[in-house]
Order: structure tokens, then C-alpha cells, then sequence
């Protein structure tokens, strides 16, 4: 039986308003994180939701939530009439949601991995679930806050570490995407406040005194992509040598597969060799496009958006990646390991002359940079191989003003679309071949430069 959250309506002195009037920075700052994490016009439930604000202010498309505390789940339908409350969560109907928000739930509730494996039958594969809760370190602070009047009387049975919640999770049928903490001080001091909490609570080891730690998971349960078709794009300037190989060894995946070349205004000639290998082998569904701009993001992007099939892979045509190892990254998705696979180079021994010394040290450096960023570990930034969902890149798309296009490569524009959307990024390595073909086109100090301004913008909009 699944049992309702605590009532403690009746060690309330005053309404719940009341407290949210009083404490309005600390539940500002709550409300501002579930408006980043959420994506609007979304299906969402919420277990604990208490007046309905978080609910009301992730701007749902469908929304319910969960409130065990009569007054409140009361207050919540009187003012948000456009969602529905229950006391109980067998009132739920059944149905799918994008998100499930826990704030302070698994605090307050008896059977923490029986809650869990009750919201299973609301999940999909692509359903999140995002937990907040107090740190164990404000525990004594929080009590003489009670106390002395400064907060809401609220009886917590558990006192859970990241790594209690994860646990639990992973005994749910829950897979932690990431994770983190926020808000060193919860009272608001002009300009305080804020080099506290914007500035001060992002830096490693201080942010372990933060009030507020945050998990976002999703569910493991196997749903395997059944017949999938993938699209490959390969964007290519000047790469005539490689075309041929590319279209006679790339694997069929699926029930189709299509070839898109994305021609970016070669002088060699490999726009005609496209032309005729896509006249030659007819049986391999070859396309090709020239693009418009003149960055590999551009062409990346035309090939998305002229791509007919579930699945996209962008493969470089450079051919340094072995095609017989595409396969298992179009597993990876299809089975539900990850949500963007991307390829690193950096694990297996490099082929002599596939890239310099200095390259793997600056992209080792980055990678660091970049997975504390994103919250998710990203071992190689610039791999050109990466597969994701069609359906999950159109969400990216969508998103893309919350960034801009700034991005001349593709990689950060799909690495923060899927850390902004907390689609779970897993690296597959592969075994780094050298060109056989034409010379490289990276220029190391200008692309070094774009890839530090990518880290200082990505720090803007995921920390600060």
C-alpha cells in the first residue's frame, strides 16, 4: 500500500503563504532552478506540492500534483484551478510525464524506495526525475530556525546524502544523470546573497556547505528502440579521397539507412565525387547538400534538419573513425544506455600521426573543464562522432536560444542542449585512425581560443 506523505497540518501555527511571504528568496531560488531544469509545456507531476507555486511556475502543459496536507492541496486548487491536486497517489490516472519533481519529498516520507517504485508506471524513457532536498550539515541550523520562528514547523524523518539518494534510485530502477548542490545562505542580504550564492556556492569543496543538494535522474526499466532507421551526416570540405570509402563501408543499421554528405565548398573536387558515387552505388541512399555558412555547425545542422530517419549520427569525413565500430554506438542508444552517445578518442592508443601531442593534453584539459560544467563526464568534446534521437535533437533545436548559436563546431551545441534537457551523455571510445587523405584542418591556437570561450560561456549559463 502506498502510504500518503506526513500530515502535519496540525503543528502548523500559521498558513502556508505565510511562510512562503516570509522565506520568499529561498523559494525564489527554488523556483528558479525548477524553471531551468524544466522545460515548458511539459506533462508534470509533483509529489509534495504543497500551495502548487514549483507546479505553476515550470508553466506545464499538463499538470498534477500530490499534497497530502488538506489545507494545502486546498489553497493549490482554489489558486491554480488549471491543474489537478490529489491527496493520494493511487488518485493518479494513469499516464506517461515528462518530468516528476520531489522537493523535500524524500525527506518527509516513510518508505523512500517504495515511493520510488510506485512512480515506475509513470515513466517513460524519457521522463525525469528531479529530487532536492537539505543538506544533514544545516540540520542544527534548520532546527533553531524553527525554533526561533524563521521557518515553517516541518517534521523530517530522513536526513539523506547524495549518495543515500543514489542508492536508492538504483534500487528503484532509476539511473542518477547528475547531481548538485546550491544556496550557501537562504535569507536575503542585498549583494550578499548574491556573491554567496552565485559566486561563492559553484566553487569545489565550498558548495559542500550549501543548503540545497539536487539529483536528476531517469528510469532504467528496458525500452528498447524497435526497428530503428538511422541517418548518418557526414559534413565534409575538401575530403574527395575519402568518399567512397566512406558510402561502400558504412554499415546498414536497422531497416534503413541513408548517407547525407554536407558539402562545405571544396576545391578539390568532392562535390563531383559525391555526385558520382551517389550514381554509382544507388542501392546505399546517398543525399548531399552544400551547405550555406561555412563552419561544420552549419553543415551539421542543414544535415539534421534534411534527415529523414529516427536515429541521427554525425560521422566526420575524414574517416578517422573505423565505420566498424558505429555500430556500437546505435546500440548504445537503442538499448537505453545513453541519450547522446558520443565518441572519445582519448582512451584506446591513438594510430602515429592521427593527432599531436599537444592536441590530447589541451582536449584533456577541457574535458575536466567541460564534465564539471555539464554535470555529466564528457572525456572528448570535439570527437565528430555522435548519435542521439531525432526527436530528442528537435527538443535541443527548440531550446537553441537559451544559448544562441555560437558554436562553429556541433559538438557544444548538442553537449549543452542534451546537459540543459538532462539527457544522459555516455562516451563510447573508439580506436582513432590518421587521415588518410588530404591534411587536417584544425588550427590549433584559433580553435583552442573558441574552445575557452565556449567553457567561460557554458560557465555563465549552467553556474552562474
Amino acid at each position: 500500500m502506498i502510504e500518503k506523505l506526513t500530515d502535519i497540518s496540525s503543528t502548523i501555527q500559521k498558513p502556508y503563504y505565510y511562510w512562503l511571504k516570509k522565506n520568499w528568496y529561498y523559494h525564489f531560488f527554488v523556483t528558479q532552478f525548477y524553471q531551468w531544469a524544466v522545460e515548458p509545456g511539459s506533462v508534470v507531476l509533483q509529489i509534495g506540492c504543497k500551495t502548487g507555486y514549483i507546479l505553476d511556475a515550470v508553466k506545464p502543459r499538463i499538470g498534477v500534483g500530490v499534497e497530502a496536507e488538506n489545507e494545502c492541496r486546498e489553497s493549490a486548487q482554489q489558486q491554480f484551478s488549471c491543474y489537478q491536486f490529489v491527496q493520494t497517489i493511487p488518485e493518479i490516472n494513469d499516464q506517461k510525464f515528462d518530468y516528476i519533481i520531489l522537493s523535500s519529498t524524500l525527506m518527509e516520507t516513510e518508505d523512500i524506495q517504495l515511493l520510488l517504485l510506485s512512480l515506475q508506471r509513470f515513466c517513460s524513457s524519457h521522463t525525469r526525475i528531479i529530487i532536492d532536498g537539505y543538506s544533514f550539515l544545516w540540520e542544527p541550523l534548520l532546527w533553531c530556525a524553527q525554533k526561533c520562528g524563521l521557518r515553517r514547523q516541518t517534521i523530517f524523518k530522513n536526513w539523506l546524502s547524495q549518495t543515500d539518494i543514489e542508492n536508492f534510485l538504483y534500487l528503484s530502477n532509476f539511473e542518477k544523470i547528475t547531481n548538485g548542490r546550491r544556496m550557501l545562505f537562504p535569507w536575503y542580504i542585498p549583494g550578499i546573497s548574491y556573491v554567496l550564492n552565485r559566486l561563492l556556492a559553484y566553487i569545489p569543496l565550498v558548495n559542500r556547505l550549501c543548503l540545497i543538494e539536487w539529483t536528476i535522474a531517469r528510469s532504467i526499466a528496458k525500452k528498447e528502440i524497435m526497428n530503428p532507421t538511422v541517418s548518418v551526416i557526414v559534413p565534409c570540405r575538401n575530403e574527395r579521397g575519402t568518399i567512397e570509402t566512406i558510402v561502400t563501408n558504412m554499415p546498414q543499421f536497422g531497416q534503413n539507412t541513408e548517407i547525407i554528405f554536407v558539402e562545405g565548398h571544396s576545391t578539390d573536387g568532392t562535390l563531383n565525387e559525391i555526385e558520382r558515387v551517389a550514381s554509382l552505388y544507388p542501392e546505399k541512399n546517398v543525399r548531399c547538400f552544400v551547405q550555406t555558412g561555412a563552419d561544420k555547425g552549419d553543415a551539421v545542422r542543414l544535415g539534421f534538419s534534411m534527415a529523414h530517419n529516427d536515429i541521427l549520427m554525425i560521422f566526420d569525413g575524414d574517416n578517422t573513425v573505423p565505420m566498424h565500430e558505429l555500430p556500437l554506438f546505435v546500440q548504445a542508444l537503442i538499448i537505453g544506455k545513453g541519450e547522446l552517445i558520443n565518441g572519445s578518442r582519448f582512451v584506446y592508443a591513438m594510430e602515429t600521426g592521427a593527432t599531436r601531442f599537444l592536441n590530447v593534453w589541451v582536449n584533456y584539459c577541457f574535458s575536466l573543464g567541460f564534465s564539471w560544467l555539464l554535470g555529466q563526464s564528457v572525456e572528448d568534446t570535439l570527437c565528430g562522432t555522435k548519435v542521439l534521437l531525432k526527436k530528442d535533437y528537435e527538443r535541443i533545436a527548440r531550446n537553441r536560444s537559451y544559448f544562441g548559436e555560437v558554436d562553429p563546431f556541433s559538438d557544444f551545441d548538442l553537449l549543452f542542449g542534451a546537459a540543459k534537457l538532462q539527457l544522459k551523455i555516455v562516451d563510447i571510445p573508439v580506436h582513432y585512425k590518421r587521415r588518410t587523405y588530404g591534411s587536417p584542418q584544425v588550427r590549433y591556437f584559433y580553435h583552442g581560443f573558441i574552445l575557452l570561450r565556449m567553457w567561460f560561456f557554458a560557465l555563465g549559463k549552467f553556474k552562474f
